[in-house]
């Protein structure tokens, strides 16, 4: 109490500017079991200075606390920018239905305006102009048969041809639906029209390269959680600007499995079909019963899919037909003989398994390409002691002995009861 006494008498008797320096002092609370130091110095900061306002950035660059500081100018200029951006937004609504009548009056207008006799081609001209008349006499010459298949590529093609010539007058285009969807046995030609498909699109302008990239569940699908999507993404990378070709696509979904990871997959296809349909022309194949299985699980697929095509088995006479067009590109030849022993072993070849249509005729040709070789090295190396001198026809003829070697071991395993032993 005397030392507070003594403070308060030196204060009161303080004259003038002169400095006064206050010592610390301690005093007793009552009541109170510990002691609070008062400390009474002059403080070494201004008002303001202190830690707690301190601004530096580069103490909270962590990624725990990168979000949680910026400055107050940086946080209302964020707040003014969406500020306008969602004042841009409703005046865009509240003028949308002025908006669609100022383009509906400008369409009438356009319509009003135009010369009803300006011409602006021939479908032939375009057709040329743009290759579309090559792609389909390909289609035709490397296609044996399929004349349904080919009926539906040409509507298509026709579609895209007028779609052209409205957009050259001013008519509203819009991209059709462009995804397919591939029916059929193996070896019927899908893959090869989806060629020729994307040929036409990158021709016409649907799609900026055309090429095809071809996949399977395998490709789209992964083996844990997490693995699926990228594996998917990628696949379709590879095919913008494309087709994308899935097929046995009934493949990705699994009805008696619900956690199946193909289920992932297909939800990013559907995405992108719907989304990136200018950048991406996804085209599903398969058998026709378990494709149509497979859209019943799905129907937001078959939705999407607006070509249906329906690949038909090739008769007998056309799979004759297709062996001779292979014959011809790989430039040899085969008469009258060797044509009618190839007959028969392609109507004994249709009762066996694992019948692939065109990919069976491939196979058995390289077989006898084969047998030809051999036989040609024998007669002119072994048999003869010719010295290996062969002729040109030796080198460019298949005969009916070369055939008739795959129709004996038809022969030979029809009457052992192995019919599944071939499976090429």
């Amino acid at each position: 109490m005397k030392a507070a006494a003594m403070i308060a008498l030196a204060m009161s008797g303080a004259t003038g500017t002169a400095a006064f320096q206050i010592p610390a002092v301690t005093r007793q609370v009552s009541g109170a079991s510990s002691r609070t130091a008062i400390s009474m110095a002059q403080p070494s900061v201004g008002t303001g200075q202190g830690k707690g306002l301190d601004y530096n950035p580069d103490k909270f660059t962590d990624e725990k606390n990168k979000g949680n500081y910026r400055k107050l100018s940086e946080a209302l200029e964020a707040a003014d920018v969406e500020a306008r951006i969602n004042a841009e937004e409703a005046d865009k609504r509240e003028r949308a239905s002025e908006i669609r009548r100022e383009e509906r009056l400008k369409k009438i207008k356009f319509m009003a305006d135009m010369d009803d006799s300006i011409e602006v081609g021939t479908v032939e001209e375009f057709m040329f102009k743009e290759g579309v008349r090559d792609i389909l006499d390909k289609l035709d010459s490397d296609l044996v048969g399929l004349v349904p298949v080919k009926l539906r590529v040409r509507q298509i093609a026709a579609l895209l041809v007028l779609d052209k010539m409205r957009g050259k007058l001013g008519f509203d285009t819009a991209v059709p639906s462009l995804h397919m969807c591939f029916t059929g046995a193996p070896g019927t030609g899908k893959t090869t029209v989806a060629l020729r498909m994307g040929q036409i699109l990158q021709r016409m302008g649907y799609c900026r390269q055309g090429h095809v990239v071809v996949a399977t569940r395998d490709d789209l699908v992964g083996q844990y959680v997490g693995h699926t999507a990228p594996k998917t993404k990628e696949m379709i990378k590879k095919a913008f600007g494309g087709i994308l070709l899935v097929d046995e696509a009934y493949y990705l979904y699994n009805a008696a499995n619900d956690k199946d990871y193909g289920q992932e997959s297909i939800e990013i296809l559907l995405n992108v079909m719907e989304e990136q349909k200018e950048d991406l022309i996804v085209t599903l194949a398969g058998y026709k019963d378990r494709m149509d299985r497979f859209f019943s699980y799905i129907p937001g697929m078959s939705s999407r899919v607006g070509n249906h095509i329906d690949f038909p088995n090739y008769l007998t006479d056309e799979l004759v037909e297709i062996a001779i067009v292979m014959a011809r590109d790989l430039e040899y030849f085969m008469d009258d003989s060797a044509l009618a022993v190839f007959k028969q072993y392609i109507e004994k070849r249709m009762k066996f398994p694992f019948f692939s249509n065109a990919r069976t005729v491939r196979n058995a040709m390289d077989r006898a390409r084969m047998n030809s070789a051999i036989r040609v090295f024998n007669d002119a190396i072994i048999a003869t002691g010719a010295g290996g001198m062969v002729s040109e026809k030796d080198l460019a003829v298949i005969t009916d002995a070369d055939f008739q070697v795959l129709l004996d071991e038809l022969l030979e395993y029809e009457a052992i009861g192995k019919l599944d032993a071939i499976v090429a």
